[in-house]
């Protein structure tokens, strides 16, 4: 009966979050193809329906905060959501202020423009409008019966050693390859919140494996005018994304970090029991976990206070950080100052026209898709083929990463982020840069 459990809900969670699917857009995950639909039957409303979040968020944690109500004061579940500090408040009426500029278009053309703020409401916040509401009920099928138990212990002498992780570590890498990063980062904070990480362990695997789906990745490729060549593309963020996960949880920042648990933890991995064969003990392990999990309406209340929680929390974020990063990346010569230092660097790598490359290879910190749109000029398919990779590879991007982290109850700062970003473009640029030399 445990093990049927663990199974029929685990088989479920596969499905929505780790099995890909063909369309006509290519391969997409479950919760993929739910979003696709929803967006398109909602369509042009997405962007009115963010805003009209955001402006709510902003409203109720303002009287939160000036009126101090009872519900505020005393404040659990969801009312807990918009008690928040005078400094988070500001920030989400600014996320308001800024949400109605661009949806209204009106305001300054470096916070409304196509190419900063539309491109935050647009493009990004509609999708983790919808995404969470599927994702938020979906995911206990894939974290609560048993399948992180199963896959942890079964991959745990391999994770370990390499990664200095838990072997659980590799079902958010799976959901981040095949879904998205901000479906790998969801994981690993609840995991975490759960006392399944320790804090080291949940940053190392934020920055390290919350890549972007393949996905987008075909869709770097296509922007970037490299679409034969996406197969040996994709190989070579797989090898230099791997060799980053090798090397960077070694380097600090991040070896610095603590192995502490949170205040809910630890619920640490059980050792191999004696006598016992690997699959016998992971599939005891997982059936136990099944066991355990919450039933329907404590799953309904979960999945509800997360949806909140990324609505009124996390959106607001997104609006102020991802607009002001996109911003500064578009409209000052901020990356190109910063980028000075990295055309030296391009060139001991011989990648032609090293100086349009440079820029290219740092503007990614802002956001994910902008290396892609800086480097489309570039004549050189050489370099284009590296700026692609990079644009992958990088994985600290503030439009949606950063903001999602620096919200987390994960200790991590802006200068933290920053120089993960650039010790993971030290490592792997070069690697994509042999690999690109041997292509081409």
């Amino acid at each position: 009966m445990k093990t049927l459990r663990f199974v029929l809900p685990s088989l479920v969670g596969v499905a929505m979050f780790l099995a890909p699917y063909p369309t006509e857009a290519g391969f997409n995950i479950g919760l993929g193809v739910l979003t696709d639909w929803a967006k398109g039957l909602l369509d042009d409303w997405l962007p009115a329906i963010a805003v009209v979040i955001v402006c709510l968020s902003a409203l109720l944690s303002l009287y939160a905060v000036l009126a101090r109500p009872a519900w505020a004061r005393d404040a659990k579940g969801i009312a807990a959501i918009f008690a928040v500090s005078r400094a988070s408040a500001t920030v989400r009426a600014v996320g308001a202020v800024v949400a109605c500029m661009i949806l209204l278009g009106t305001g300054p053309a470096w916070i409304t423009s196509g190419d900063t703020g539309g491109v935050i409401l647009n493009d990004l916040m509609t999708v983790i409008t919808i995404v969470f509401v599927f994702a938020s009920f979906l995911l206990p099928f894939l974290t609560d019966f048993g399948l992180m138990e199963f896959i942890g212990t079964m991959l745990r002498r391999v994770v370990r050693p390499l990664f200095r992780l838990p072997g659980r570590a590799a079902v958010d890498a799976a959901a981040s390859w095949f879904g998205s990063s901000i479906v790998g980062l969801v994981i690993t904070t609840e995991q975490y919140d759960r006392g399944y990480y320790t804090e080291r362990e949940a940053l190392v695997i934020a920055l390290n494996f919350s890549v972007v789906s393949v996905a987008f990745a075909k869709v770097v490729t296509d922007f970037a005018g490299l679409s034969e060549h996406f197969l040996p593309l994709y190989g070579t963020v797989v090898v230099s994304g791997l060799a980053a996960a090798v090397i960077v949880p070694r380097l600090p920042p991040l070896s610095r970090k603590r192995d502490l648990y949170s205040p809910a933890g630890p619920a640490t991995e059980t050792d191999d029991a004696p006598g016992a064969g690997l699959l016998a003990h992971s599939l005891a392990l997982a059936g136990e976990r099944a066991a355990q999990a919450p039933g329907p309406a404590a799953l309904a209340r979960h999945g509800l206070r997360t949806t909140f929680d990324v609505w009124f929390g996390l959106l607001p974020l997104v609006m102020v950080i991802g607009t002001a990063s996109l911003a500064v990346a578009t409209h000052t010569p901020v990356f190109d100052w910063l980028s000075y230092p990295l055309v030296p660097f391009a060139e001991l790598l011989r990648l032609p026209e090293a100086a349009a490359a440079a820029p290219a290879l740092l503007v990614g910190f802002a956001d994910q898709f902008l290396p892609v749109i800086l480097g489309q000029s570039i004549e050189s398919e050489l370099t284009r083929f590296v700026i692609a990779c990079a644009a992958v590879t990088q994985l600290v991007y503030m439009s949606e990463v950063g903001a999602y982290l620096l919200k987390s109850k994960l200790s991590v700062s802006l200068p933290e982020l920053f120089v993960v970003f650039v010790l993971r473009t030290l490592i792997t640029v070069p690697i994509c840069a042999l690999f690109a030399h041997m292509i081409f």
